[in-house]
């Protein structure tokens, strides 16, 4: 299965963002989901199992638990995919960046100047 047929789902999406935070029991992540979307257990399991064979989950046994965390690889294979890409939003965001510092800068300029004489207080 190809990484964006596994996180099109957005089951699958947010089981990945719950497991960023940290390792967590299968019992936790289907308790968040089934929630969240409304889903039976078994539908939650099904996701973390196409997780895992799709390697951006692993499991491990702890005792009669089940623990789930984020594989990092595929996410860095998704990444490098999107690479190519980065060139469409990059420079509209490091442009916007700059606007923000330089009004920023303005305003703090305008604070240690004190109030503006010219400037008409309204009541």
């Amino acid at each position: 299965m190809h990484a964006f047929d596994v996180l099109g789902d957005p089951v699958r999406r947010r089981i990945l963002e719950l497991l960023a935070d940290g390792e967590l029991t299968s019992g936790a992540v289907t308790s968040v989901i089934q929630q969240e979307f409304g889903i039976s257990q078994p539908a939650v399991s099904q996701h973390l199992k196409v997780l895992r064979e799709a390697g951006f989950a692993t499991v491990r046994p702890d005792g009669a638990r089940r623990l789930y965390a984020v594989s990092t690889e595929p996410l860095r294979d998704v990444d490098a995919w999107l690479d190519r890409f980065r060139r469409f939003w990059t420079p509209p965001l490091d442009a916007l960046a700059t606007e923000l510092a330089r009004g920023k800068r303005q305003r703090r300029l305008q604070e240690q100047a004190g109030p503006d004489p010219n400037q008409e207080n309204s009541p």
